[in-house]
């Protein structure tokens, strides 16, 4: 069954980095560094809202395709989401409180965020697991790969393309090579090239040397090509 379409593997894989990333980054962060604290703060928005982007994706494509033949497999999750969706908002009054907050109350109102953070991507990792299992097995059980690959072509083309450029920035770094080399594959069969340097530039900074050199041998790019876009995105990051 692993070589079954997988809708929800590497977008969780994605969301599992983001999330612990962000976590792990308001663990540690120092309040009295105004750059810090901006940037640090800028991606618990964005994961917030690729969040509740995800939420609505499986709400509008996924759950329906599951409810239509399979009834009442999707009832568990549903209620989740809205209660995702009240956490999301909760986690964005935490933001705003510590962007007021002065002095010593900057520091506390740090660590509420951080407590909430925890608890979301603790709650999350659970969810996940439901659906890559439970949810997982009723989409095979009724669609074949070629229905569940149109399900996802549709569901991936209502996606803006600023979205989509920040999914891949997570994707692409928490895939397996192999997983990795079959994404950036198929990118590279319906991409142009500008569209297609704009994402190895994105995603680059956040592959480690082995990493990138096993992508490159995989999918057939020269190595030189691959350092072309290193260099652009050492310079973009200086």
């Amino acid at each position: 069954m692993t070589n079954r379409h997988n809708l929800y593997a590497p977008i969780h894989k994605a969301l599992r980095l983001f999330m612990t990333d962000t976590l792990v980054r308001v663990g540690r962060l120092d309040v009295d560094d105004p750059a810090e604290m901006a940037a640090t703060l800028d991606q618990v928005d964005a994961l917030r809202e690729i969040a509740a982007s995800h939420l609505a994706h499986e709400n509008d494509f996924v759950h329906p395709a599951i409810e239509a033949r399979q009834p009442g497999t999707a009832e568990r999750i549903a209620g989740e989401h809205v209660e995702h969706l009240q956490a999301i908002d909760a986690l964005g009054e935490d933001l705003r409180q510590l962007r007021a907050a002065d002095g010593p109350a900057r520091a506390a109102a740090a660590m509420r965020l951080y407590r909430h953070l925890a608890l979301f991507v603790a709650d999350n990792f659970q969810h996940m697991h439901f659906e890559e299992t439970v949810h997982n097995a009723a989409l095979w059980a009724h669609y074949d790969d070629a229905e569940l690959k149109a399900l996802h072509d549709r569901l991936l083309a209502s996606i803006p393309p600023a979205e989509m450029m920040l999914v891949l920035r997570w994707m692409v770094p928490a895939l397996s090579p192999a997983e990795r080399a079959g994404l950036v594959g198929e990118l590279m069969a319906v991409l142009p090239p500008p569209a297609l340097q704009a994402v190895l530039r994105t995603v680059r900074p956040h592959l480690d040397e082995a990493g990138w050199g096993k992508l490159a041998r995989a999918v057939g790019i020269e190595r030189a090509a691959f350092d072309a876009v290193h260099a652009s995105s050492a310079v973009a990051h200086a």
